[in-house]
């Protein structure tokens, strides 16, 4: 058996050694990496980098201990004054995108909620879970996408009368509350939705609440729909309206005095006469 012929091979690992007088080979110019340029604000880099992790971390600490969800002007109490309190939001928002729990933001504040593909991890039954009638479902869109509207205004959408008791549920859920009085005879509550009905939902606001496309698609509107069919564009204005009166005593005592000034004379008989006073010294 023949034994296998060794070959020498040249070492490159071993340390080139560098001329006496001091100069560089052109080989080793060659092979030696470029030392990147000195930027002489990379020293703050990394303590502006840990000022930033720590205003999200306090964002996160003060969202995560909420009970309810909390208003910049609520959050920039654990920062700085001059803090981009949006900004810091929408980052922190961008972290938790694909995360088991979002940061979402309901009616115009921030909450850290579960993922809603994860929803049905946590769906639990209660024994005092109750499910709104057909009435109150009903009812509860109309005064969504039509307020501020009356009771009047409920039924002839509806077409058919509503229960008191319809509306008194919907209040006790708290979402839905009287605004004003109508400026009509009778002076009729008009209703609105409340901050509890968009945190429930998820919206941020009123206008989030799907259209006519939107409800075609998910299947609650049948496609073939009469001409002209549409959906009203829901606003919710906290100011009222100008047709809206506010709910105050003032308000209260001009129905009763107009109410006053429709009463009889006390004076006034049954049939329309006025008793006369009698003469001085008559009995």
């Amino acid at each position: 058996m023949v034994p296998p012929r060794l070959t020498l091979v040249s070492d490159n690992t071993r340390e080139k050694k560098e001329p006496a007088d001091g100069s560089t080979s052109q080989e080793a110019r060659t092979e030696a990496p470029l030392a990147p340029l000195s930027d002489p604000e990379s020293a703050d880099a990394p303590v502006a980098q840990y000022n930033n992790r720590e205003k999200l971390r306090r964002l996160e600490a003060m969202l995560f201990a909420a009970s309810e969800p909390l208003d910049a002007k609520a959050l920039v109490r654990g920062l700085d004054g001059d803090d981009d309190v949006n900004a810091l939001l929408i980052e922190l928002q961008a972290e938790y995108r694909d995360r088991g729990v979002n940061l979402v933001r309901v009616a115009g504040r921030w909450q850290f909620r579960t993922a809603d593909d994860l929803s049905f991890l946590l769906e639990r039954q209660q024994k005092d879970e109750r499910k709104l009638s057909k009435a109150a479902l009903e009812t509860l869109a109309i005064v969504a996408y039509h307020q501020p509207v009356t009771r009047a205004e409920i039924e002839e959408i509806r077409g058919v009368s509503t229960s008191p008791g319809t509306l008194d549920v919907l209040m006790e859920t708290g979402w839905i509350r009287p605004r004003g009085r109508r400026r009509a005879p009778g002076r009729p509550l008009t209703y609105g939705t409340t901050e509890e009905f968009l945190v429930h939902f998820g919206m941020d606001s009123i206008k989030d609440l799907p259209g006519l496309a939107d409800l075609k698609a998910s299947g609650l509107l049948d496609a073939n729909l009469p001409p002209g069919f549409t959906v009203p564009s829901p606003t919710d204005v906290a100011a009222l309206m100008p047709d809206e009166l506010p709910l105050t005593d003032e308000g209260d005592e001009e129905q009763q005095d107009e109410l006053a000034l429709d009463e009889p004379d006390e004076q006034e008989q049954d049939d329309g006469s006025t008793a006369d006073a009698p003469a001085e010294g008559e009995k």
